[in-house]
Parts: structure tokens; sequence; C-alpha cells
């Protein structure tokens, strides 16, 4: 069935190396950047390969300095060619190294100034470039989690927590950011530094590069194994997190509730059994990291104690001169400087992996309600809505919500549902705009099958007052103008009358201009209800949904929103919810539903005569709505007053 077709909550859980090449993928929108990053990162690397080889130079002129001024000053004038001879030099040469060397040493030490600063201001463009890079990857990913989110259907967030949803479009993509501004510079770095040194020594002496080869794979091992280990952990950090949001958010949505049923002592204490569960997953991921960083350095140190002392030997051999040996262990810092790196690249690794798997999550979730690629614009609404025998389930559900129902509502008519709760009124409003696709049977309107159609052409022309009233932060004016904020004061005006709203509206300082607070918190139930109400009716729509209304305002506002919606339900097909009889008994069509069956339908007067259901529901709102008996002949006065 086409409901039970629509997506799981989350995908199954993706290899962190496949989500985060995914996330990588994402840099081909910031292609300058990331070419002026890395091209800025391979010139620093270069400059500062460059620099051991100019330390040699200064320290082999220096030696060459040495031994030529006391062969030309110690060594007698019959002895110095013989001498030079020995060390394959002619007194020519000896005499240019002992003249020359403190040139070639400042001309080197100028040289290594000119690469610090080239290393300097390239290293500040890469670093630059690569932040700015990864924010505009994180700016990406953002905004494709949350469009993804607008899109996906009623389902999604039956079955997926607010605070779960925030944690993946903020904490999770900033680990993904960090990665890239971080760890993957650091790792390409890393990369070139390792690669251009070993081709570097394996020209300078082979012999002593050999020596250091074999550390290499088992520092790969180890970056491997540390990798795989704490990618699970770094998930479960996540998950924990999400968990901590979600209490947080469901807190301060919720506080009024929490203190008025002096419920902060065990709110607390679930934030802290939260707090502590996410500490300790911490704690546990800090401990692998604890160990893994000294056994990098004690790899490290095992290759310097390696070079030390065969390269001791070397020496001592004269096989390798001392610059050379110094430049081999400038060099050497360069292969091992990278393996230090790899606990901190395994850590931001890690950490991207397992944040990149829970953003494709959301990215790779399939909605239910999918806009077919042949879908038409459904034309100016009429009116005509027919629910031919439709049964639904909420997703994974097995017992239906709705069992073969079928009714025809003609252009122009009121429609109220009637019903005990649960008995699925909600859940028939929410087929029509196709919040949900039915599992059997079909939602027409106009003749149309609403699954055939686009959505917005669906959607736009459809107004809704749903019973729990939504305000976003703004202003009044903003608020009721939600669906056409093009229109002009005079039509927001006209709305708010229409739905009983202007009154208050200007009894505020800043009238419209009125700023709402967040979900509109600053007004009363009544109030956010009656701008609702103004906001469906700006929109002039054809079809007009009422989802209980009038639940939250009082009786006197309530005269006054049925007086106003009576008027405007006029040539409209409107579906009213409504608790009580009174406010619907006017209606062109009653339909009573219990238990997900539709068991009654016709007038007021038809149903009183034909469904035993409405009878009961209409006597006992009768015998509510009758008068307290007085009490010692005072009435109900009478009563309050003592």
């Amino acid at each position: 069935m086409q409901a039970q077709r629509g997506m799981t909550s989350v995908p199954a859980q993706r290899p962190a190396s496949g989500a985060l090449i995914r996330a990588i993928r994402y840099l081909g929108r910031q292609r300058r950047t990331v070419l002026i990053a890395y091209g800025s990162l391979v010139l620093a690397t270069l400059a500062q390969l460059a620099v051991p080889q100019l330390v040699q130079n200064m320290i082999d002129a220096v030696t060459r300095s040495i031994v030529a001024t006391r062969i030309l000053t110690e060594v007698p004038a019959a002895f110095q060619a013989a001498a030079a001879a020995q060390l394959g030099l002619t007194i020519e040469a000896l005499q240019r190294d002992a003249a020359n060397a403190e040139g070639i040493v400042l001309n080197a030490a100028l040289l290594i100034l000119v690469f610090a600063v080239m290393r300097g201001v390239f290293s500040f463009l890469q670093s630059f470039m690569a932040e700015q890079t990864s924010h505009g990857l994180a700016f990406d990913l953002r905004n494709a989690i949350f469009s993804k989110i607008q899109r996906m259907s009623f389902s999604f967030y039956d079955r997926n927590q607010t605070g779960q949803l925030m944690v993946r479009a903020t904490d999770d993509v900033e680990r993904v950011r960090t990665f890239v501004a971080q760890g993957l510079v650091l790792a390409a770095q890393s990369f070139l530094l390792l690669i251009g040194a070993l081709i570097v020594l394996a020209f300078t002496n082979w012999q002593l590069t050999l020596v250091i080869l074999p550390l290499l794979p088992i520092a790969l091992a180890v970056f491997f194994v540390f990798g795989r280990i704490s990618q699970p952990l770094f998930l479960e950090v996540q998950n924990r997190l999400s968990r901590l949001n979600t209490i947080l958010q469901e807190n301060i949505a919720g506080i009024k509730v929490v203190k008025a049923f002096a419920r902060e002592p065990y709110e607390e204490q679930r934030f802290d059994q939260a707090a502590t569960a996410l500490m300790e997953q911490q704690i546990r991921v800090n401990r692998i990291f604890a160990f893994l960083f000294p056994v990098i350095f004690l790899i490290a140190q095992l290759g310097q104690a390696a070079i030390l002392y065969f390269g001791g030997q070397q020496i001592l051999n004269g096989t390798l001169e001392l610059g050379e040996y110094q430049k081999f262990s400038l060099y050497l810092v360069y292969v091992f400087f990278p393996l230090g790196q790899l606990g901190f690249i395994i850590a931001l690794l890690a950490q991207a992996g397992a944040s990149a798997g829970r953003i494709f999550e959301v990215l790779d979730a399939q909605s239910e309600i999918v806009e077919r690629p042949d879908a038409i614009v459904l034309p100016p609404l009429q009116g005509r809505v027919e629910f031919r025998h439709v049964t639904f389930r909420y997703f994974n559900s097995s017992a239906p919500v709705l069992q073969d129902v079928s009714f025809v509502v003609e252009p122009g008519q009121t429609v109220a549902l009637l019903g005990a709760t649960g008995s699925g009124k909600t859940s028939i409003i929410n087929l029509i705009p196709r919040f949900y696709d039915v599992s059997e049977g079909a939602v027409l309107i106009d003749g149309y099958d609403v699954r055939d159609v686009t959505i917005d052409s669906l959607r736009s022309q459809i107004g809704i007052v749903l019973q729990e009233s939504n305000l976003f932060s703004g202003t009044i004016r903003e608020n009721i103008a939600f669906g056409r904020p093009d229109a002009s004061d005079d039509e927001i005006i006209a709305a708010a009358k229409a739905a009983a709203a202007h009154d208050f509206i200007m009894s505020f300082p800043d009238g419209y201009n009125t700023r709402v607070g967040e979900r509109g918190m600053t007004l009363s139930g009544g109030q956010k209800q009656r701008i609702a109400i103004a906001r469906a009716l700006l929109l002039d729509p054809r079809l007009l949904i009422l989802d209980d209304s009038t639940s939250n305002v009082d009786v006197a506002t309530e005269a006054l929103i049925q007086r106003a919606l009576d008027r405007l339900m006029r040539g409209r097909t409107s579906f009213v919810i409504a608790q009580r009889i009174s406010t619907v008994r006017n209606a062109d069509l009653i339909l009573v539903l219990d238990k997900g069956r539709l068991v009654a339908s016709g007038t007021h007067a038809e149903l009183l005569e034909q469904s035993p259901i409405y009878a009961e529901i209409y006597a006992s709102q009768l015998i509510e709505d009758a008068p307290l008996p007085s009490t010692n002949g005072q009435g109900e006065e009478g009563v309050t007053g003592r």
C-alpha cells in the first residue's frame, strides 16, 4: 500500500568513509577557494621542504671553510697541495672555501628567511581559504538539510524528534566543517610532506631511508585500527548529544507545563542522566585517544633512535658528512611529524565520518508524499471533494484510523465532522491537502486525484486553520500575511476584521506592527487563534479547513468568529471540525465518525431522526449546556457569592 511504502525514520547507517566522501564532494561548489587553498598548501609545503637543503649548504660551507683555513694556516706551504689533494681539492679550491664561506652562509640564511616568509604567506592564504571553503560547505549542507526537512511529509515529523533534527543541522554539520577546515588540510599537508621528504631522503641516503620505511606501514595500521574503533564511539556521542538536545528543547517548549506541575526536580534529573551518559561516552572516546597519541609518538621515537644509531655509524665510517646528516635529520622530522599528526587527524576523521553519516540519513530519507513526474497543475478550484473508499493507516501501523470512508461534498457546501476523540476527523482533513497519502482508495478534488496534481497548486488553494495555532516570531502583520506576503494593509485589516481580531490588535500600542514573540507566546490562546483564522482567510481560498478553530476562545468571541465564518464560508467548500453541535448544526452536511468509520451523514434534522450516535451526542451536550440547579433558591450567583 502506498502509505506503507514511505520512508523509515532513517535509512540504514552507511559506512562513515562513504558518507564523508559524499560530504567532501560538496566542495565542488567551492572550486575557486579550494584551488586557492590547496594551491597555497602545495607552495607552502615546497617552501618548507627547501629549508633543510639550505641548512646543509650552510653547514657544509662552514665545515669546508674551517678545514680550508686550518690547512692554509697550520700546514706548511710545501705540504698544503698534498693535504688538499687528499681531500680531492686544489689550493685554489681551499682558498675559495676559506674566502666564500661567509657569503654562502649569508646567502643561505637570506634564502631561508625568504622561504620562511613565503611559507608564512601561503600558509595564511591556505588557512584562510580552507576556513572559507569549510564554511561554504557547512552553508550548503545546512541549506540542504533544511530544504529536505521542508519537503518531508508529516509522517517524517511523527517519527523524528525536533532535537534530533536540530543537532544534525548544527553540531553534526559543524564537525564535518571542522574536518574540512583542519583535518582534511592536515591530511593533505602530511601526505605532501611525507612523500616529498621520503623522495629527498631516498636521493640523499637510501640506506638510512630503508631503516625508517618499515615504520610507515605500522603507523598506517595503527591509523586504520583506531579509526575503525573510534568511529562508532563518536557516532554514539552524537546520538547521546541528540537525546540531550531533545530533552532541552522539549523542556523549554513545555516550561509552563513543567512549572504548573512542579516537575522541575524530575526534569533536572532527566537532563542530568542524559548529560551524564554523554559525558561518560566522551570520556570513553578520550580514553581511546589518550592511548593512541603515545603509541604514535613511540613509533616516531623508535624511528629517530634507529636513525641516530645507523647514521652515527655512517659518520664514524666517514660515509656521511655532518651537513648531510643534519639535512637528513630535518627531513626525518618531516616524515615523523605527519605521523605525530595522525592522532589528531583520526579524531577529526572519526567525528566527521559519524556526523556525515547522520547528515545523510536525513538527506537520503524518502518522503511518502512524492510529486509524480507527470503531475499537472490543479486548475482554479470549484470545490467538489470526494472520498472514494478511503482507508488510511499511519506509517508502520496495522490498525487503520480510517476504514472504507466514502462521501461527496458539492462546491460551496459546509461540512461538519463530528465524533469522539480518535474517531478520524483530523485524519480526513489531513488527507485533503495531501499531508498524508491514503493507504487505499482515493481523495478527489474537482475530479482530480490529489496524487495526480502538483502539491503547490493543491495546497495554495486551500485555507487551513489547525487546532494548535502556530505563529512565527515577527509582527502580527507578518503572521497574517504569511501565505500572501504581498498583501496590502487593507486586505490584511479586512481579514483581521472578519476573524474578529482587528479590535484587540489595535489595542496594542504598535497595532499590526506588534511583535508576537516566539510561537506567539505574548498573545492569549484566543488571540493566536483569531490571527491564524485571519491568516487563512487572507488567502481567499475556495476550500476552507477549520480544525476546531474556535476551541481556544471564549463564548462571546466564539459567537463573533462564528458569525464571520458563516458569512465567509458562503460559496466556499468548508470542512469544520468542532466538539460542540451548536457550532455545526447549520452545516449542509454533517459526517459522524466512530472508530474510523463513517457511521452517519446528513443534516442536523436528519441525523437526529436517523443516527442514535448523533442523537446521543446531542442529548449529552444539551445536559452539559443546561444551567446548574439553584441552591437554597439563590441560583448560580448565590452559590458563588457565599
